[in-house]
């Protein structure tokens, strides 16, 4: 009885040996995880990314991850956004994403689900999905499922919580305006079940983790922009059960959000006059105080630039914050107003380029690089003020997490990057740069 209770014990201890073998991260502190979002299949000429697109980044990735899935608000099961490409016939790209591994054997390919990729009037499903075991286990059970049908290497957690509202200034007529529609619960949503969605959360993680690990199935959680890591994350409780936390250090002023005032949009320190928390060392030194290992924390680098439009009423000078009025108009390939890809930017920085951009860097390495192109007060033609990430910010960037002993980088997206190499010759020059200062 002895005997086999001590063959037992060995046998355990080896199979723990083996999975910690398998599980021991190579990439610890020079990640480099790489976003594909396949939106960028339904762009049309130049700016369409492709399959082979990816496959000539994919030397500088040491993760790739696909998105976005997203989920079913009546099942809470996992389902992609886009069947006819990701599992359809003809395509069917879960599949196709995942042989990539034949030829790159070291490449770690993980699912996305989230990432602002569901329709904006159904995000309140990422939180009732949280609030019940039976919700949680419907869509583990999905994940599960679709591993076995496709061969990721684990899933990335975009949860799609709601944004923190934009701070305004205001008069003492609109503070009081301001209040009454906030006693008779006008505006965007308030959630009022912040504690419970953020256990919930916590939970779900934990029991997925649960379900992944004997598999030797990885599990990220990606971190959007200006959701609220003091509400919804109880960092302390998730670091052990997750590989790796993206921090979507960007966005942190938009058009979109922010009409009326063009500025840095991913500075990685605190610049006067600004929000504290609006940069990547405070969001990187939250993590790290409340109990995440270095490691474990990846700093997110947008491969694109946010426009905003400039008018008369803006300052000639082009230093920010600027005053202007909502989205730049929009590229050539992007198509997208408020935001160009590299490549749009850098074809602009030249001399003889039509729409000619004045380049401002960034020789103290903190809040980035910026161009424009002010008002024409003879034509009245609008101008445009770019906040954007070129090799030099990347660089800085991947050096602050060096410098921190943080975990790498994570690229938003490949294909906003200068996937062609219009600009030097070099394709990905901005993930290239990132790599290299790791």
């Amino acid at each position: 009885m002895v005997t086999k209770m001590k063959v037992l014990i060995f046998a355990a201890v080896a199979v723990f040996c083996v999975q910690s073998v398998f599980t021991v991260d190579t990439h610890e502190h020079n990640k480099v995880v790489c976003y594909w979002n396949t939106t960028a299949f339904e762009r049309q000429g130049p700016g369409k990314f492709q399959l082979d697109d990816v496959q000539s980044a994919l030397s500088l990735c040491t993760h790739l991850i696909y998105g976005f899935a997203g989920i079913n608000a009546e099942t809470f099961e996992v389902v992609p956004l886009k069947p006819s490409l990701d599992t359809g016939v003809g395509y069917s790209y879960y599949k196709l994403v995942t042989q990539l591994k034949r030829t790159f054997p070291n490449l770690k390919i993980y699912l996305g689900i989230g990432g602002n990729a569901d329709p904006d009037d159904e995000t309140h499903k990422y939180l009732v999905l949280t609030e019940t075991s039976q919700s949680r286990s419907k869509f583990i059970n999905s994940v599960n499922r679709l591993l076995n049908d496709y061969d990721f290497d684990g899933i990335d957690l975009a949860w799609q919580f709601p944004p923190a509202k934009v701070k305004k200034e205001r008069g003492t007529f609109g503070s009081i305006w301001h209040g009454i529609k906030k006693t008779f619960g006008y505006g965007k949503f308030k959630d009022d079940k912040e504690v419970e969605h953020r256990d919930g959360f916590t939970i779900l993680v934990r029991d997925l983790k649960a379900q992944l690990r004997p598999r030797l199935k990885d599990l990220t959680i990606g971190v959007l922009p200006h959701v609220n890591s003091t509400v919804y994350y109880d960092a302390r409780l998730l670091a052990p059960n997750i590989d790796a936390v993206h921090l979507f250090t960007f966005d942190q002023k938009t058009p979109e959000r922010n009409p009326r005032e063009g500025d840095y949009p991913a500075p990685i320190y605190e610049s006067y006059g600004r929000v504290p928390q609006d940069n990547v060392d405070s969001t990187a030194r939250y993590w790290l105080e409340h109990g995440t290992p270095g490691s474990k924390i990846v700093v997110g680098i947008p491969t694109y630039a946010r426009t905003w439009k400039l008018t008369s009423e803006s300052q000639i000078s082009g230093v920010p914050p600027i005053v202007t009025d909502g989205p730049g108009a929009e590229g050539p390939h992007t198509n997208t107003p408020g935001l160009l890809s590299y490549a749009e930017v850098c074809s602009r920085l030249t001399e003889s380029a039509v729409g000619r951009l004045r380049r401002v860097g960034d020789p103290s390495k903190k809040y980035g690089s910026y161009a424009y192109q002010p008002y024409n007060e003879n034509t009245g033609a609008d101008g445009i003020w770019v906040g954007y990430e070129d090799p030099d910010t990347a660089g800085n960037k991947a050096a602050y997490a060096k410098a921190k002993g943080l975990g790498g980088v994570a690229i938003y997206d490949l294909s906003l990057d200068d996937f062609r190499g219009v600009c030097t010759g070099d394709k990905y020059p901005i993930i290239r740069a990132a790599k290299y200062k790791l």
